[in-house]
């Protein structure tokens, strides 16, 4: 059974720092590419940032490149997003899953919210 586990969301105040978790479980995580995706209130999920399998592609849409850094570690089947300069829009519940996503298959997501 696949699982997918976030975690490491929080408050914080613009310009913050957080460093979201994912560990996955039931499936050969090495050799799938991942993605992290968020969901704002009233807004679809959209993707923010992805990786090869290997860990050495990483990618990131327009608005949070130079601020969101992706990371895995195969070894763990984990995967991370450190984000920097935290600005109150990317508030939103933030998700891990292959990329492309399993269309049925999500974690709980992590909430992130920047507010001063």
């Amino acid at each position: 059974e696949v699982q997918l586990v976030e975690s490491g969301g929080g408050s914080v105040q613009p310009g913050g720092s957080l460093r979201l978790s994912c560990q996955t479980s039931g499936f050969d995580f090495s050799i799938y590419d991942m993605g992290w995706f968020r969901q704002a209130p009233g807004k679809e999920r959209e993707l923010v940032a992805a990786i090869n399998g290997g860990g050495a592609m990483p990618s990131y849409v327009d608005f949070v490149k130079g601020r969101f850094v992706i990371s895995r570690d195969n070894s763990k089947n984990t995967m991370s997003l450190q984000m920097n300069s935290l600005e109150p829009e990317d508030t939103a519940v933030y998700y891990c899953n292959r990329n492309p996503p399993w269309h049925y298959i999500w974690g709980q997501g992590t909430q992130v919210t920047v507010s001063s």
